[in-house]
């Protein structure tokens, strides 16, 4: 049984998530690219920053600002989150490109405002409401940072989905979207998948990757850190790991690998950047180890075709995929599906 992290003490409001993993991230890694070759060049391509990048969280803090997102743009949230805090403390500066503070409300110091005040920082009634929902929760303790992390996956998800404003398909249908395309490209390697450019990393983050291909040995920046600073104080950005309402991201730029560390004798040629779309295709046909690659049969009963028909919209019960059916499609990825699943956000949009 995995160990359930200790909530970190806050005297500002709710208990901080730890920054600590339960698992090892490059065992997580090693076995889904054993199990699908196209994650090594998806691993190179997109950083996984919930893992990678720890961070002490507070849940209340986190879902608030995420539920008061939804549906924007990212310029408009961050304004809206300015003028919201504001409401609690008027002496942050005005203008929110002169203003230094991480000073965030309590779920109690919330819930003592009303709708109409909400409303005078830039909220939708609907959403003033949703907020006031998700406070209310936090502060009679149907959720805290300790129940969140307590609880089994089928709990998690019932206790979010109550929240107003998080519904049961807002995030599910993001993902089965991902993984019908991540799944029918690996049984017909003709059908396009690609990555969200939002999801790449940017030109000053990465390296091209050299024309002499390389094997990963995986990210060496994975390393726990014993403090680091609250993530609930950076604004929302399109990959966080709790999505409640899909986004399509506004980043631009070309994303690559790592290049080839250069030795003293060593001459590298000319470095390129192949099409993302390409190379998730190729690598399908075999291992990391250059083994002729058999992906795993597909559920009883699930065809491509199938697959196909759903990702053009015909739902089953609402749905794009069945609960059984998605735990069939990925479970040669046990235990690491919510690795795995990270990455199909990164699918579900049309390919431009």
């Amino acid at each position: 049984t995995t160990a359930v992290p200790t909530p970190i003490p806050n005297p500002a409001g709710e208990e901080l998530v730890p920054a600590v993993l339960t698992f090892s991230f490059e065992e997580a890694k090693s076995h889904l690219v054993g199990v699908d070759p196209r994650f090594e060049e998806v691993f190179r391509r997109v950083k996984c920053r919930p893992f990678e990048h720890l961070e002490r969280v507070d849940p209340f803090r986190l879902a608030d600002t995420r539920l008061r997102g939804q549906q924007i743009s990212w310029k408009a949230a961050a304004s809206i989150t300015h003028k919201f805090v504001r409401l609690f403390d008027p002496s942050i500066p005005e203008n929110l490109a002169d203003s230094k503070s991480n000073f965030f409300p309590s779920a109690h110091q919330v819930i003592t405002k009303d709708i109409a005040t909400l409303r005078t920082a830039g909220l939708s009634g609907r959403k003033a409401e949703y907020v006031l929902d998700l406070a209310a929760r936090f502060a009679d303790g149907r959720l805290s940072t300790r129940k969140l992390l307590e609880a089994d996956d089928e709990e998690l998800h019932s206790m979010l989905t109550e929240v107003r404003g998080i519904g049961r398909w807002t995030g599910d249908l993001g993902v089965q979207r991902g993984l019908l395309r991540w799944f029918i490209s690996l049984h017909a390697p003709s059908h396009p998948v690609s990555l969200r450019k939002d999801k790449l990393e940017r030109p000053s983050e990465d390296k091209p990757i050299a024309a002499t291909p390389s094997k990963s040995n995986g990210d060496e920046g994975a390393v726990l850190r014993a403090a680091t600073p609250d993530a609930s104080s950076i604004p929302p950005a399109p990959d966080s790991l709790l999505e409640i309402d899909e986004s399509s991201g506004k980043a631009k730029g070309k994303a690559a690998g790592n290049a080839v560390p250069e030795g003293p004798a060593m001459a590298l040629p000319e470095p390129f950047t192949p099409s993302i779309n390409k190379t998730l295709n190729m690598t399908a046909t075999s291992t990391v180890d250059g083994e002729d690659y058999t992906p795993p049969a597909l559920p009883e009963g699930l065809t491509v075709a199938q697959m196909k028909s759903r990702l053009s919209g015909k739902k089953i019960k609402g749905a794009l995929l069945t609960p059984k059916e998605m735990e069939e499609l990925t479970e040669c990825w046990r235990p690491y599906r919510s690795l795995g699943v990270y990455y199909m956000w990164a699918l579900s949009e049309e390919p431009k």
